[in-house]
């Protein structure tokens, strides 16, 4: 799948498929979809961004959000040693000194009018925002220096950031701060939405084990430890296991 852009070909990325539902928490859900909504010709969609404990879900509140309102999901996992090239486009050799230009998944969602998730988002460097900035306020464009080609962002391209609320990440530059709004909390879920998850993740699970990791997850929050649905998953699956 390739597009050409002022006479440069870019070869687009696959969209993510992934088996997972949103589980409870709706408001935040709601909160999700009104950021992306657009009331007015006039008006631009939000680029919101979910902040919350590692393994709380919001990645799965992301997806399950843009697979609601039907559109192709792309995610790019940020890392420290994230690059504008590897946010954008990257030019990879393709024999007899040729060059291919790939989009990454960003860049596809923009060109698709797709939903990008960039996922850990505040583990990137100042340098990988700087190349968004753009993208981010009114001008809905990125620039690749890599293949000479400034990308416009299809009408129903729609963005959102995930951050972990956590020691090893990156405080967000203030520029980049107010372009990434709403800030929308996800918290730990209440005891009931806690078992839906458990049970839509594990259907096969004896009821006492999924019970018995509940009332622990539910003390463990009481107790500001950082144990999530996340953890608990994989403590009801080993259990089983064992």
């Amino acid at each position: 799948m390739s597009v050409e852009l002022e006479g440069v070909t870019l070869h687009l990325a696959h969209p993510d498929e992934i088996p997972v539902r949103w589980v409870g928490q709706e408001e935040v859900m709601r909160q999700l979809l009104a950021a992306w909504m657009v009331v007015d010709r006039q008006d631009l969609p939000m680029n919101p961004r979910l902040i919350g404990k590692p393994g709380v879900g919001k990645t799965t509140l992301a997806y399950t959000a843009a697979r609601r309102m039907a559109r192709e999901v792309y995610i790019l996992q940020a890392t420290v040693d994230t690059r504008p090239e590897d946010l954008l486009v990257t030019p990879v050799i393709e024999g007899e000194g040729k060059l291919r230009y790939v989009a990454s998944p960003l860049v596809t969602a923009m060109i698709r009018g797709g939903i990008c998730i960039l996922d850990e988002g505040n583990r990137m460097s100042e340098k990988s925002w700087a190349s968004l900035a753009p993208l981010l306020d009114m001008r809905r464009y990125v620039e690749s220096i890599v293949a000479g080609v400034k990308i416009k962002a299809h009408p129903d391209f729609r963005l959102v950031a995930t951050m972990n609320d956590d020691a090893s990440t990156f405080d967000l530059p203030e520029y980049i701060h107010s372009r990434l709004q709403p800030q929308i909390l996800i918290d730990f879920p209440e005891r009931d939405e806690e078992y839906q998850i458990l049970k839509e993740n594990l259907p096969f699970g004896e009821e006492e084990i999924l019970q018995y990791v509940v009332s622990f997850l539910q003390q463990a929050h009481a107790a500001a430890e950082r144990y999530t649905v996340r953890d608990g998953i994989n403590v009801a699956r080993y259990a089983m296991k064992l």
